[in-house]
């Protein structure tokens, strides 16, 4: 695909950019090498004064980059202001901890003085998607170049304008060329990116595709990598849900970026005595919604972010219908321009239906009425995804029992699963390995390297 922005609300073509050259890219990845030499020595102190100028830019212009992504990927104007925001914290997150969470670790030793020291790898590569175009930067970029790595990025074809927006905010923040580097690069490229000796470690976001495309090329040259796929995360709900709040955050859950989340609430597992219940307040919530431009803060429900996305969730809908299910159209006809999907919820969805075990990207759900706690799990985990989940009770130390019995990599009790900068974000199966954020997430790429100073006397 052609490096284009296009907005998925008037389907107009905004900007095309070319992808570079073979001798461009072997530039870049001399400057970044370049730079890794020289920023790996910068103290932490002058790494965090750029990314907190970072931070401090998209506060400050918050509203300039909220229009971008909301021109380029259809976000609602408030949604995407709310990412700005996020990933200004992000990078002030990093700035204030990470020296401390790469600080050296002393070991208890019978021989001399050993301690564990952390120290960048160098050269870093990250894949990322369209969906969350300024966080998913952040949440690859902003702590591994606080390690003291470089990194470079082929960010998705759909959103170059906002790729280029953070290329150009690190330069803006004071950080030295090659840095940060934004690559606008071809599929065979991307392959060469990873197969250099130059580049150190790979982070991918997205399919399970590309993850295994991706994964299976940096195990060739023994390479670290880091995936975070796709999710299809269960909502559970006990008889002893606060349904009120229950339904608001189940809304919230499935529509929060159009439904185009891997966090998103994909199937809903509610109780039997409660099922009907829920199903008529969710049915009228999502009735309540109001399809139109993104750029309007009256909008509640704006366009997919392109009208293949939107294709690609009408066919999944037809097809778990000509298998059984059945689907219910929800609220006022959207518009029939742009890039928009009727809201639909699945019932008497069997497991032999295909999309039983696929992800919904989009404002689509699945919903199962269960007899018991039992039974919930077993859906719940009867998939091969593994990213996130919720549980809805009264009972919070029950809650936390459940969610030790759901098989993914984060489970929140009373709200969907979300993200902030000091939570661990990352799953499970087919859903990928390793973290990002947190403490956890500055630690995938660094040397983890232990110095033992041994006395010359020392037995053996």
């Amino acid at each position: 695909m052609p490096y284009q922005s296009v907005n998925p609300y008037s389907g107009e073509v905004v900007a095309t950019f070319a992808e570079i050259t073979d001798a461009e890219l072997e530039d870049a990845l001399s400057r970044a090498r370049s730079a890794y030499e020289e920023w790996r020595r910068r103290s932490f102190d002058e790494r965090a004064a750029v990314t907190r100028r970072a931070a401090r830019i998209l506060r400050e212009r918050r509203d300039e980059f909220a229009r971008l992504l909301t021109l380029e990927m259809g976000k609602r104007i408030g949604e995407s202001v709310e990412e700005v925001l996020l990933s200004a914290d992000i990078f002030d997150y990093y700035a204030d901890n990470a020296e401390d969470f790469l600080k050296p670790v002393p070991i208890d030793t019978r021989k001399g003085e050993a301690v564990i020291v952390s120290s960048p790898l160098g050269v870093l590569f990250g894949v990322q998607p369209w969906n969350f175009p300024y966080y998913q930067l952040a949440r690859f970029a902003v702590p591994n170049v606080m390690t003291g790595n470089v990194v470079m990025v082929k960010h998705a074809s759909s959103v170059p304008r906002s790729a280029l927006a953070f290329d150009d905010l690190y330069r803006e923040a004071g950080a030295p060329d090659g840095v940060y580097t934004n690559l606008f690069v071809t599929k065979e490229q991307v392959g060469k990116v990873i197969d250099d000796p130059r580049v150190m470690g790979v982070a991918l976001t997205g399919s399970e595709q590309a993850g295994s495309v991706i994964a299976t090329r940096a195990g060739k040259t023994i390479k670290k990598t880091t995936l975070e796929l796709g999710g299809s995360d269960p909502l559970i709900a006990m008889p002893d849900a606060d349904l009120g709040p229950t339904v608001h955050w189940a809304v919230w859950g499935r529509l929060n970026n159009c439904g185009q989340s891997c966090v998103a609430t994909k199937r809903f597992l509610i109780h039997e005595q409660i099922a009907d219940k829920f199903l008529e307040e969710f049915t009228a919530a999502i009735s309540g919604l109001v399809a139109g431009d993104p750029m309007d803060e009256r909008t509640t429900l704006p366009p997919m972010s392109s009208q293949s996305a939107a294709d690609k969730l009408k066919a999944q809908v037809a097809e778990a219908v000509e298998h059984g299910a059945r689907a219910t159209e929800v609220g006022p006809p959207v518009p029939e321009t742009g890039a928009f999907v009727q809201p639909t919820i699945l019932t008497d969805v069997s497991r032999d239906n295909p999309v039983y075990g696929q992800e919904l990207f989009g404002p689509v759900a699945m919903f199962f009425s269960v007899r018991d706690e039992d039974e919930a799990i077993a859906i719940a985990n009867d998939t091969g995804f593994g990213l996130g989940g919720a549980v809805f009770t009264a009972d919070i130390e029950h809650g936390k029992e459940i969610a030790h019995r759901i098989e993914s990599g984060m489970v929140f009790i009373n709200h969907p699963t979300w993200t902030a900068p000091e939570l661990p974000f990352g799953g499970i199966k087919r859903s990928g390995y390793g973290r990002e954020l947190s403490w956890l997430g500055i630690q995938e790429f660094v040397n983890k390297k232990l110095i033992d100073v041994v006395p010359l006397d020392a037995a053996p």
